[in-house]
């Protein structure tokens, strides 16, 4: 989950998973993706990690180095913490247990933690807006990006969202895969009492992005918000789960 990656706004970490819409992570999904076998590689990218771990949990298995990104400086200390371990890190157990389940591992908890801070090698400056994401740094072309609810966040319209797709995917090899999650429909969403504004997104406009960008798209999975759910933290109508590959140069 991201948190307002390349954007001036920025969020107090409250302690919390940052949820800004109900049950946000896409954890059944990412397991399948990473625990299929079909997109794996020596490194993976994960645009606007914000202070979570969660979408890293199963990416750890299929990956030799994840490299994390923020814009802000506080989402970047929230990670350091849990990294190195220090006593008031977030604990994340809950989540790793669940994960850990998942993956029919539930006793594993304390091992899946070891490995995922041992596969995490950076934690890096990330501007989506920048031709180079990472810059100053030039990073090699990765095997595998991951974003969730991030661009959407960092861009004010439609054209800005095309172009910080395309600079991310230059960080992503041809033949490559990109895992892209996110939220149909929503105008806003509520961080306790502050209200921040969020790109509303369509399917029809990120099938047409990805393509023009260059992405094959292999999965496109939607949830729809159910008509009972009563919530005012945010006005989204579903969230979307993709699965896509760089197209090979030729």
């Amino acid at each position: 989950m991201a948190l307002l990656v390349g954007s001036d706004a920025t969020i107090a970490y409250d302690g919390g998973t940052a949820a800004r819409y109900p049950n946000a992570p896409q954890s059944n999904q990412e397991q399948a993706v990473h625990g299929s076998g079909e997109v794996k590689g020596d490194t993976l990218i994960d645009i606007g990690s914000g202070p979570t771990i969660h979408q890293l949990l199963s990416a750890c298995k299929s990956f030799k180095e994840i490299i994390a990104s923020n814009y802000t400086y506080w989402n970047h200390r929230e990670l350091e913490k849990w990294l190195k371990n220090e006593p008031e890190a977030f604990d994340w157990t809950p989540v790793v247990k669940y994960m850990c389940e998942l993956e029919g591992n539930k006793e594993k908890k304390a091992e899946k933690e070891a490995k995922l801070r041992k596969t995490i090698k950076q934690v890096l400056k990330c501007d989506v807006h920048k031709s180079n994401p990472m810059d100053p740094i030039v990073l090699p072309p990765a095997d595998c990006l991951i974003s969730s609810l991030c661009l959407e966040s960092a861009c004010k319209d439609l054209t800005i969202y095309r172009i910080a797709l395309k600079n991310i995917s230059s960080l992503l090899k041809p033949g490559g895969h990109l895992v892209l999650s996110g939220v149909l429909g929503c105008s806003f969403y509520m961080v306790g009492p502050k209200r921040f504004s969020c790109l509303v997104l369509r399917e029809e406009f990120l099938r047409e992005a990805l393509s023009e960008t260059g992405f094959i798209i292999q999965e496109f999975e939607v949830l729809f918000r159910g008509d009972d759910i009563i919530d005012d933290s945010s006005d989204f109508s579903g969230k979307f789960f993709i699965l896509a590959r760089k197209e090979e140069t030729i």
